[in-house]
């Protein structure tokens, strides 16, 4: 496969479990899961990203604001800013970005008195708190995603925020199931380990694709498809397992292209 994969990387990938060995591979279902999962994030991105630069261009008062929130109604994304209360039970929002008729269009709303709530951002900044004490990663920045789970839980992702222009950092994640009062983590799955930085390399103007190797879990991870997603250019990412390689398109979709033991075997790779 030399002919397209003209980037190649090498991740590893571990999680804080050990996995039970598949003996086949995943179902359209499973990998449907992990594509839903990884755009949500990508858009959950989009929106704190727009919405921050829509807040801070209104000039916000300073200790107002510690956490922002996104949540998604429908097509539609809104940012809440601000702190939880000091009895920990009511998250005090100062403003609320929504979104407008495009992604990177959004309207501030400046509430004074501040907006009490005790539903989802409440429990989601109570997780983000639980969690960013519990994770332990490298020097750098990162950045932090709340999406609705099952059972009225929450996800939270910690994953290594861009900090180039033109570099997109993939590894070095985790995913955190939060329960639904905000107070407990329940199952942590270190997305993971090493952080790789993608770049198109120097006189490379015809990058068609990325590839990585992951050695002990035999699916794609959510953060697989968000990179793919929001890196640029946007090109395709191969994955390659222990057992299968999968190819995640610029759209998120995940598609099954043969075992590694095909893979290895193939006289153009």
């Amino acid at each position: 496969m030399k002919q397209i994969l003209l980037l190649t990387l090498t991740l590893f990938l571990f999680t804080s479990a050990v996995v039970a060995q598949r003996t086949a591979p995943p179902s359209k279902a499973e990998l449907a899961q992990i594509t839903e999962r990884g755009r949500q994030l990508a858009q959950y991105d989009t929106a704190a990203w727009h919405a921050s630069d829509a807040v801070i261009a209104t000039k916000p008062e300073q200790g107002l604001v510690q956490r922002y929130i996104a949540k998604k109604e429908g097509d539609v994304w809104t940012v809440m800013f601000g702190r939880l209360n000091d009895t920990r039970d009511k998250f005090l929002v100062a403003y609320e970005a929504t979104q407008g008729a495009k992604p990177t269009e959004y309207s501030v709303k400046r509430h004074n008195p501040v907006k009490e709530d005790s539903g989802f951002f409440l429990v989601a900044a109570k997780a983000i708190e639980l969690v960013l004490g519990a994770f332990t990663g490298e020097e750098r920045p990162y950045n932090v995603a709340v999406l609705p789970a099952p059972s009225n839980q929450v996800y939270v992702y910690v994953v290594p925020a861009q900090t180039k222009q033109d570099i997109f950092p993939l590894g070095g994640d985790a995913r955190y199931l939060v329960s639904a009062d905000g107070a407990k983590i329940v199952e942590k799955r270190q997305l993971h380990k090493a952080i790789i930085e993608f770049a198109v390399p120097s006189g490379e103007s015809e990058t068609r694709a990325g590839f990585h190797t992951a050695i002990l879990d035999d699916i794609p991870e959510d953060t697989d498809v968000f990179h793919v997603l929001a890196r640029r250019p946007a090109v395709p990412e191969y994955i390659r397992t222990k057992q299968f390689v999968f190819r995640v398109e610029t759209d998120g979709a995940i598609t099954y292209m043969m075992t590694a033991e095909e893979f290895t075997k193939k006289p153009d790779k």
